[in-house]
């Protein structure tokens, strides 16, 4: 499982194109009319939206309160010290766990049985090798210092206990949550654009050209956005 993780570690980012060009592979759907009624679009729409903003919103707070700098180096498995602060106080990767339920969010927006019952298990695979390999370099690099971190803290589930104190008793760096996310958060809402505009005509009672240019005036709005976070990080007027 080692090998395996530090091989997706090298090209995990392009598992997250491959998993969202997944999203609009054909599938039955997960919630159907004939079973949830007339309004059955709702259920999608209201679950799909809460489970994936609540996965960005705790990368956000991760990243706000005590960033992790295990991007790799060279492309492998790389840590400059041990973080145990922050949400990584109650949880061991609360970005995967972001990464997660933001997948599996949009999943559930999109309807599509296929993206939740084949793909998210085949991510979670995935995660699981990746996060092995990055815990064989951690122990092998910080020995028993890992250990008792790994001995009170879950690797995949978070413990809220506490939560609120550890948030109000550090700095959040609103800065370096927009500097570190933009560009996630520019494909992801993009994403969810489409899928709102484009999978529910209800949404626009069914009026092409309504839909396409909200569609436009979103697309202006995330260039806007992109364009402005992306010039405060590269003048240096921003620093995360």
């Amino acid at each position: 499982m080692i090998a395996i993780g530090n091989f997706f570690f090298k090209y995990r980012n392009f598992l997250f194109i491959f998993l969202y060009l997944a999203l609009f592979i054909p599938s039955p759907k997960i919630f159907t009319q004939s079973a949830f009624g007339d309004d059955y679009y709702l259920f999608p729409l209201i679950i799909g939206l809460f489970v994936t903003i609540f996965g960005q919103l705790i990368r956000g707070i991760t990243i706000a309160l005590a960033y992790i700098v295990r991007g790799g180096s060279d492309k492998k498995v790389y840590a400059e010290n041990l973080v145990t602060e922050g949400i990584f106080n109650h949880c061991r990767n609360p970005l995967y766990v972001g990464n997660i339920l933001m997948l599996v969010g949009v999943g559930i927006l999109i309807n599509s049985l296929i993206f939740l019952m084949i793909f998210i298990p085949l991510f979670l695979f995935i995660y699981q090798a990746i996060v092995l390999a990055e815990e064989n370099f951690l122990r092998n690099k910080f020995g028993s210092q890992f250990d008792d971190y790994c001995s009170r803290v879950s690797r995949w589930l978070i413990n809220f206990s506490g939560i609120g104190a550890t948030i109000s008793g550090m700095y959040f760096n609103g800065k370096r949550w927009l500097i570190k996310e933009y560009n996630t958060q520019t494909v992801w809402l993009l994403g969810i654009v489409v899928i709102l505009l484009f999978r529910y005509p209800e949404l626009t009672q069914g009026d092409t050209e309504l839909r396409n240019k909200i569609f436009i005036v979103c697309c202006v709005i995330l260039a806007a956005y992109y364009g402005t976070i992306r010039y405060f990080k590269k003048s240096g007027k921003w620093k995360g």
